[in-house]
């Protein structure tokens, strides 16, 4: 089969699936027949990967798989599509899933002690039916708390490949920099320091800790090598 039909049809299919599509199951449109290799299919999606560079839409690979999306410096144009209003989130949200995902896995017991603060069943509710948190096991000490650990839609969302391409906390200066599409609602200025500091002698100082530049020089372990393995009878765990 030619290399531009093999792009053609990928391109079709990428832009008819509504999720990500992995190679493997772009592999799986061709029949052995058909002679296509899966050298053919990585070669297809670099060129149609690059075919986008000028273009409003680019050929992103996350998590999931490859998929079209809106280029980032026409985002704001397109998004005057929707006439409903963003999704509010607050900033103890946010503050909450940034634990969870550079500090997973995690348990809300040793999130609220880093953040000082009583962490909502809501917030949780909230977060896991958005797919972006899931539980992963749970921690060997008394009551068996749930350890809380980010999904590959929580990659797919914020267009990560692995948690390794979360932005090193050296390089981040406020939360906000973590997910500028958010829209926060008012609460008072604070930081949390969600730094890779044992959470035994975290204490509730760190819920004021300074979150800037200065409290980080290098990327987080993923995960907390200190933590046990999840459940086995789990689903696969993306840390």
């Amino acid at each position: 089969m030619e290399t531009i039909q093999i792009q053609r049809i990928l391109e079709a299919a990428l832009l008819a699936s509504a999720e990500p599509l992995s190679s493997t199951r772009l592999a799986g449109l061709f029949t052995e027949d058909e002679g296509v290799t899966a050298a053919d299919v990585a070669r297809a999606l670099e060129a149609l990967h690059t075919d986008t560079g000028t273009r409003g839409v680019v050929l992103a690979e996350v998590a999931s798989g490859y998929r079209y999306q809106v280029a980032g410096d026409v985002h704001a144009w397109v998004a005057r599509l929707n006439a409903e209003r963003p999704t509010r989130y607050s900033r103890a949200l946010l503050e909450t899933l940034s634990l969870i995902a550079y500090r997973q896995p995690i348990t809300r017991g040793e999130i609220e002690q880093i953040r000082g603060v009583v962490v909502s069943s809501n917030m949780i509710r909230t977060l896991e039916e958005r797919e972006w948190i899931r539980i992963v096991g749970h921690r060997d000490v008394a009551g068996r708390p749930a350890l809380y650990g980010t999904t590959r839609q929580f990659l797919d969302y914020f267009n990560l490949k692995a948690l390794e391409d979360l932005p090193p906390l050296a390089e981040i200066r406020d939360l906000e920099e973590l997910a500028p599409q958010f829209e926060f609602e008012a609460a008072p200025d604070r930081a949390v320091n969600i730094l890779p500091a044992p959470v035994e002698a975290a204490g509730t100082a760190d819920a004021t800790s300074d979150f800037s530049a200065a409290s980080a020089a290098t990327h987080l372990p993923l995960p907390d090598a200190t933590a046990p393995a999840p459940d086995p009878d789990s689903k696969e765990h993306l840390a």
